[in-house]
């Protein structure tokens, strides 16, 4: 285009852009731009997911390795720990506080250990979801990947510990007269379900950990509450058989009394399907499902605001 000067002249003016009079996120859909960082769809995100699984596999090993590599006995205190934890617990709750009533001395034992440990897998699963991206931050920030990863392959960390636990535990069980048996089978669906429930929780407090660091403070008195809720080291409908029925039943069908029932009756003779809620079964998949469900969303749902800020 030209126009013409005052002295009659032509002068040769810019052509109007193309562009001229889009806004910013018409320009970014006409070039084919998308926001850094912008949280995929569901599908989406479970796909890369499923992409990054040998990361989420390696991540787990190294964290599992590396986590008593300064220690001399090593590795051996995966299994030490949580056998002090159940030898301190009986010492006060078995043999000062009674709390083995209604309970014979050969059940006792397997039963306490059974339930420090499958407590201990989520007690750990749960503490290390609440640091997983608070607590990762230079590898969050400097590298693009679905979040999820980390709060999962800490699970599958934990899971990965119970397993050298486990040798100990069926050790314990046949030592105090639990032979094995096709329902020791059933401690496979057990840890199943509850890894699916660990995991879920462990990105809900992931999500919750990365808006509020100091919420690792809070944790392990929550976590003890929960302990001491759930029969841990006392049979539920034993110790509350005087109070209001509904306070036995909401304690029993907590998830992390459930799992450690589940995992109880597989592997101990003496502990009997008396001694399980109603559907225990179906209690311990729904809370599996439901937990799994809805923390995976309610983390995905954040993924373009952690590490920032």
């Amino acid at each position: 285009m030209s126009d013409t000067t005052h002295d009659g002249g032509v002068a040769l003016g810019t052509p109007p852009s193309a562009d001229e009079g889009l806004g910013a996120a018409q320009l970014a859909a006409k070039y084919g731009l998308t926001v850094s960082g912008a949280r995929p769809g569901l599908l989406a995100y479970m796909r890369q997911l499923w992409g990054r699984r040998h990361f989420i596999l390696a991540f787990s090993r190294a964290k599992l390795t590396a986590q008593y590599s300064q220690a001399k006995l090593g590795q051996l205190w995966q299994v030490v720990t949580p056998l002090l934890n159940a030898a301190v617990y009986y010492l006060i709750f078995g043999l000062i506080l009674g709390t083995r009533e209604g309970i014979s001395h050969d059940v006792f034992v397997p039963f306490l250990v059974t339930g420090v440990f499958v407590f201990t897998f989520t007690q750990s699963s749960v503490m290390a979801g609440v640091r997983s991206i608070s607590g990762n931050l230079g590898l969050v920030r400097a590298l693009h990947f679905p979040r999820a990863s980390l709060p999962i392959s800490f699970s599958l960390q934990q899971l990965q510990q119970l397993m050298f636990s486990m040798i100990v535990l069926v050790a314990v069980a046949v030592i105090f007269g639990s032979y094995p048996s096709l329902s020791w089978l059933l401690v496979i669906p057990a840890l199943i379900l509850q890894f699916g429930f660990n995991t879920g929780l462990a990105l809900v407090m992931a999500r919750l950990g990365a808006k509020t660091p100091d919420l690792a403070q809070l944790m392990p008195f929550i976590m003890r509450t929960w302990m001491y809720a759930s029969g841990v080291m006392f049979s539920i409908p034993v110790m509350l058989k005087d109070k209001p029925a509904w306070i036995a039943d909401v304690l029993q069908y907590n998830p992390a009394a459930i799992y450690m029932d589940l995992v109880r009756f597989a592997l101990i003779d003496g502990y009997g399907s008396e001694n399980l809620p109603d559907h225990v079964w179906a209690a311990g998949l729904g809370w599996a499902v439901l937990l799994g469900i809805v923390g995976f969303v309610y983390f995905w749902k954040a993924e373009e605001r952690y590490g920032r800020g």
